[in-house]
């Protein structure tokens, strides 16, 4: 994945926050902090569970704070660093929501330096990115990228990256959409509503990605350029690494589908997959039985 180096970003709604502010837990990603981490990758609506946070679709977001995020300007900036990276893939998701999903409103984005509080807890690159439904608010710190890179031997390329964003973003649709509280959480499992609400939010990641050359800046400059096979392994690498299965073999454990939160590789693989070849009609995870899933 490649943005048009002449791509604007326009008005970005993004932030910064968190600089010098505490890490929960004090220094480096421990034992519990990896777990904690690969747990919560993708947390969405699982971590506001734990936290006895639901989501709502008629809650409006909060003021977002930070500093507006500077020397985020163009294409050639978001191929450059990956803060500017996910400041612009944001505009682009979107504008593909804006025109996919009536009613469609822009959730904040939250550029995490070092770690800052939310009502869903703190975010930092220990916890990983996270949507937060009561604010309606997508939690990110670039520097996960980096973690998931040295230690969980995992690419975590361009498109790996706006994969893990687009995905956050799926939740804040299923936030608006009534998903969280028409199928709230019901336990773990392989048919669980946690698996298939990760699932479908994978799904709708694919969808934007293939459609991801279609939103356009304001001068009509396409943001981004197709992405190329390899480009599409790389997210599909992001994906089969946060799989349930392949979490617990990482973490020397026998695999057990019934603490399943997320679905396996091969089922985050094959959504995402889904979305891209049937875009978001086709993502539907509570309408099959769970032997489809």
């Amino acid at each position: 994945m490649t943005f048009n180096e002449n791509a604007n970003v326009g008005n970005s709604r993004a932030r910064r926050r968190g600089r010098n502010a505490a890490i929960a837990g004090g220094g480096g990603v421990g034992v519990i902090g990896i777990a904690v981490l690969l747990i919560s990758m993708f947390t969405g609506q699982d971590l506001t569970g734990v936290l006895g946070i639901t989501g709502g679709g008629g809650q409006q977001p909060q003021s977002g704070g930070g500093a507006i995020i500077e020397d985020c300007e163009t294409g050639a900036d978001a191929n450059e660093r990956d803060d500017c990276r996910l400041v612009l893939g944001a505009e682009a998701i979107d504008q593909f929501w804006s025109e996919s999903l009536e009613g469609y409103r822009e959730p904040q984005l939250i550029i995490v330096d070092q770690a800052t509080s939310s009502q869903c807890g703190t975010a930092s690159n220990q916890t990983g990115p996270f949507y937060c439904p009561p604010e309606e608010t997508v939690y990110v710190d670039p520097t996960f990228f980096g973690l998931l890179r040295s230690q969980f031997d995992a690419s975590a390329g361009s498109l790996a990256q706006l994969y893990v964003l687009a995905h956050e973003y799926g939740h804040h649709v299923q936030n608006l959409t009534g998903v969280f509280e028409q199928h709230p959480n019901n336990g773990t499992g392989p048919d669980s509503n946690g698996v298939r609400t990760e699932l479908q939010a994978d799904c709708f990641a694919g969808a934007w990605v293939a459609a991801m050359t279609e939103q356009e800046d304001a001068d009509g400059d396409p943001y981004l350029l197709e992405p190329t096979p390899t480009q599409i392994a790389d997210a599909l690498n992001a994906a089969a690494s946060v799989g349930d299965d392949h979490i617990q073999e990482q973490s020397g454990g026998q695999v057990n589908p019934e603490s399943w939160t997320h679905g396996s590789s091969e089922q985050r693989q094959r959504w995402f997959d889904t979305g891209r070849e049937g875009g978001v009609d086709a993502c539907d995870t509570f309408a099959v039985s769970g032997s489809e899933l």
